[in-house]
């Protein structure tokens, strides 16, 4: 672990509180705070869609866990390689970000990353809002009478997102430590009721797969894996804003080693059973919890069960949603955009990314959204790993990092390689929606993204050194 640095005369420009580096006192967080971070992220509706929509598309019980579970260690791979200057420095994502990309730059990758988290914000509080709405219809059944029900309803859940994301960083750590060993107790209780009504786990789980050849599981599985490692693909580039807060490299490397994997394979198996259990009992397979609730005939049950997904979506979303993109926002003017400021932006670009479209059905969530915003990160991704372990070897100057004309300066703070590398690799891992024959690269977005970006960075950036 080095020690937090105290900036001298850093650039007004580059700087403000929320992105200076954290001083040792505030470094606090241990294994457990890790560990109930990702308990808490990966517990929420998007997780248990993630398993239902692999059911709903095709696949078995064991085929969508072992699609999840492998999609999870490779993400946790640049996971734990970005969360190490976190650790280390006590920086921020977008400053992070600096060292690569350039001091003006890095305002590219941070506002792609922004972006996709402003989408993921407004998915999860439409989630929200429709958990509150079916509640409401629970408790007051006139209400689906309501003129604009489901709309207040999101707004409300909006409202207290805002609220808790004006409250800091520190209210989050709190929300997460509390939250996370209730909603996988609620999560498993969930499961037994429904898993019994549907006549046990036997038949639950006997399911076949839809897939009768190879090929035919093979032309599925690719994208759907792109797609879970989509899913973290965000949070594996702006780990650092949550490591900053780290007590040492072993207890964040350890309690997201613990986290990550286990905590999304056993939701995503809660998913699954759930799911498959809905088929048997209505007849086809229901991916959205919100609306399979909504079936059962048992308001007290669906209440409780419906108030556990709202505590889910809103730990879930204050911690990935948000954290990132206020500092991203932040990162663009810290003398005007504060992290309060850069989160009430996030949840103003949340709403007008309209998340209503993004959730139709399955296909659109795991085949459009997640492997589509994958293509975007896996370069940004690529650059930034290899920079920091390659070009540099874990070395960076952070008093460069918050002022101009420093070794990061570049060509009037830009980076002109990264920006090549990055525009070469996002074209190769998108290129397959607009011809056919090469569809196979943008099934592949987020790895093909990842190794084009990082192999060109590093080949150009060896030229200079």
């Amino acid at each position: 672990m080095g020690k937090s640095q105290e900036i001298h005369n850093p650039d007004p420009a580059l700087y403000n509180e929320d992105l200076a580096p954290v001083p040792d006192a505030r470094r606090t967080w241990g294994v457990y705070n890790y560990t109930s971070l990702w308990v808490a992220m990966s517990v929420c509706i998007p997780t248990y869609m993630l398993a239902s929509g692999l059911i709903a598309g095709g696949m078995n019980w064991w085929q969508s866990i072992g699609t999840i579970l492998l999609g999870n260690l490779i993400v946790l791979i640049p996971m734990l390689l970005n969360a190490h200057a976190g650790a280390k420095y006590g920086i921020p994502f977008p400053v992070f970000v600096r060292a690569s990309f350039g001091v003006r730059g890095a305002n590219v990758p941070a506002v792609l990353r922004a972006l996709v988290a402003c989408g993921w914000f407004g998915i999860q509080t439409w989630i929200g809002g429709q958990a509150i709405y079916s509640m409401l219809q629970i408790v007051w059944p006139a209400s689906a009478q309501l003129p604009g029900g489901i709309w207040i309803c999101f707004l409300s859940f909006w409202a207290l997102n805002i609220l808790v994301i004006w409250r800091g960083i520190e209210t989050i750590k709190v929300l997460e430590g509390i939250g996370a060993p209730f909603m996988l107790l609620v999560g498993l209780l969930l499961l037994f009721w429904i898993t019994n009504k549907a006549g046990g786990m036997g038949p639950v789980l006997s399911a076949p797969s839809k897939f009768k050849t190879t090929s035919e599981f093979l032309s599925f599985f690719i994208p759907s894996l792109t797609g879970m490692v989509g899913f973290w693909a965000t949070v594996a580039l702006n780990i650092p804003d949550f490591t900053r807060y780290a007590k040492s490299q072993k207890a964040q490397m350890l309690g997201q080693a613990l986290g990550l994997p286990a905590a999304m394979t056993l939701y995503s198996f809660i998913g699954v059973a759930v799911t498959s259990a809905s088929a048997v009992i209505f007849g086809q397979p229901i991916w959205d919890p919100v609306v399979l609730l909504g079936k059962f005939n048992q308001p007290a049950i669906a209440f409780i069960a419906l108030i556990a997904l709202l505590v889910a979506t809103l730990n879930t979303n204050v911690a990935a949603n948000v954290v990132s993109p206020s500092n991203d926002f932040s990162n663009l003017k810290p003398s005007l955009i504060s992290f309060r400021t850069g989160g009430l932006i996030t949840g103003v670009l949340g709403i007008a990314m309209m998340p209503w479209k993004l959730m139709t059905d399955f296909s659109s969530y795991i085949f459009g959204w997640l492997i589509g915003y994958s293509g975007l990160l896996g370069p940004i991704a690529g650059i930034m790993i290899v920079d920091y372990f390659l070009v540099r070897d874990r070395s960076l100057n952070v008093q460069d990092l918050y002022r101009r004309g420093g070794e990061y300066e570049y060509s009037n703070g830009v980076n002109y390689k990264a920006m090549v590398a990055l525009a070469i690799g996002i074209i190769v891992a998108l290129i397959g929606l607009a011809i056919p024959g090469l569809r196979w690269l943008y099934d592949y977005a987020w790895f093909v993204g990842f190794l084009v970006s990082g192999l060109i960075y590093w080949g150009l950036m060896r030229r200079v050194r």
